[in-house]
């Protein structure tokens, strides 16, 4: 029997309460945390955000916004230029937050990305409890905005117990920046396959491939890579169209590129799709693009939830040798991985796929039976949730040898807060 997962001490109900903080929940490109909040189900769970963005296409019932407060300017500038506090002080944020936590008797509270666990760092080191904090890929980077981020993200390796990372490449990383490795946890993206059913494709008898690619249009998604290999690979298939679902800044740059390459009229810019018109198109789409690139201040892709989608449907992907992707898609089997900005081996790769019914078959169903092996939600959450209870045990032996006082803020510093 697996005793870690017997829950060491009980709420009202039996059941631990873990707080989810998202800085805004949710942007459209975090339906993965959205899908693991949401399928959360050995504890009960509460979200606390600052703001509330697309509430329709991410509903929640339990949330906690931390407002935007009106404080004294005296008081905010002495706390801010004087007594040195930082923003979460200043801010009012600090006082809220504790406040909320026990009103709910929370037992942990997971942080969604590092940046937002570096600006908690106050809390973390205060609070009584447990906090955890998952890496995404853009938290690893170079941080210019915040002041010593790789000295501040140290401090928050040593508050916590555990540090989550979406892929072991992100882990490595994590390494590198000096996270103990036994404090490492793998978090992968699960994936709910019952949305995802596998498609039976075949060459379509016209000659038209559709090739497809979901994400933002920022640099690191490697989009003008894609482009460049589907002007090649459209030179010996006449009829192929290219869709790219997602927005972003580089849009009108990767219009004009597709323009300069001769390829604008077969390249369609769909913008952010609704779940079931995305499932759509990968239905209807025959490969899948994603060669991503590291960017010069390091930020790289965890697992892209896209390529897993993708897969789950019994897409082939074609995509790069970089961040978490080796460890989704399996060179030759799945797929094919090429070096990060070679547009020709991209192109390559395409034709080997589109080019033998045989090996389109076969790839699409070894890529679905992946994601059921590695990423199905249910055995990633059970996963999670015993993570929760492994930190909340370190936590509680670890204040067994030293305590950790809470650091409360006078009551003139904290005008207009609820009270507790």
């Amino acid at each position: 029997m697996d005793n870690s997962r017997i829950p060491a001490k009980l709420g009202a109900m039996g059941r631990r309460v873990v707080a989810s903080y998202c800085s805004s929940f949710l942007k459209p490109e975090m339906l993965h945390i959205y899908r693991q909040v949401k399928a959360l189900r050995g504890v009960d769970t509460f979200v606390v955000t600052k703001e509330v963005q697309n509430a329709g296409r991410f509903p929640f019932e339990d949330i906690e916004i931390i407002p935007k407060r009106r404080t004294n300017l005296l008081v905010h500038g002495w706390l801010k230029f004087v007594a040195r506090r930082p923003p979460i002080v200043y801010r009012g944020e600090y006082q809220t937050l504790d406040s909320l936590l026990e009103r709910h008797a929370a037992d942990l509270m997971h942080i969604y990305f590092g940046h937002t666990g570096v600006h908690l760092l106050p809390f973390i080191e205060q609070w009584d409890k447990p906090c955890v904090v998952s890496f995404h890929g853009a938290d690893v980077a170079h941080k210019p905005e915040i002041k010593d981020y790789p000295g501040k993200l140290r401090r928050l390796f040593n508050a916590v117990p555990l540090v989550f990372a979406r892929s072991q490449s992100l882990a490595d990383r994590l390494t590198h920046l000096g996270c103990p490795p036994e404090k490492l946890r793998i978090n992968r993206t699960g994936i709910p396959l019952s949305e995802f059913p596998l498609v039976d494709r075949e060459p379509p008898r016209n000659g038209k491939w559709r090739v497809v690619q979901a994400c933002r249009l920022i640099p690191k998604k490697g989009i003008a890579t894609s482009l460049r290999a589907f002007a090649i690979f459209k030179k010996d298939n006449p009829g192929a169209e290219f869709f790219i679902a997602g927005k972003g800044p580089l849009q009108p740059e990767l219009e004009m590129l597709a323009g300069g390459l001769g390829i604008l009229r077969d390249v369609h810019f769909v913008g952010f799709l609704s779940q079931p018109k995305l499932l759509d198109l990968y239905a209807s789409s025959h490969v899948f693009l994603h060669p991503s690139e590291i960017s010069p201040n390091q930020d790289q892709e965890g697992v892209p939830n896209s390529v897993l989608e993708a897969m789950a449907t019994g897409l082939p992907v074609v995509a790069t040798r970089h961040g978490g992707i080796p460890e989704a898609v399996d060179h030759g089997r799945t797929g094919f991985l090429v070096a990060e900005e070679d547009h020709v081996g991209l192109a390559n790769a395409m034709q080997l796929i589109t080019s033998s019914p045989v090996l389109l078959e076969r790839m699409g169903e070894r890529a679905h039976a992946t994601v059921i092996e590695r990423f199905e939600q249910d055995a990633q959450i059970d996963q999670l949730e015993s993570f929760y209870e492994e930190a909340i045990t370190l936590n509680g032996a670890a204040e067994s040898v030293t305590s950790k006082p809470i650091v409360r803020i006078a009551p003139q510093f904290a005008e207009g807060l609820p009270a507790k």
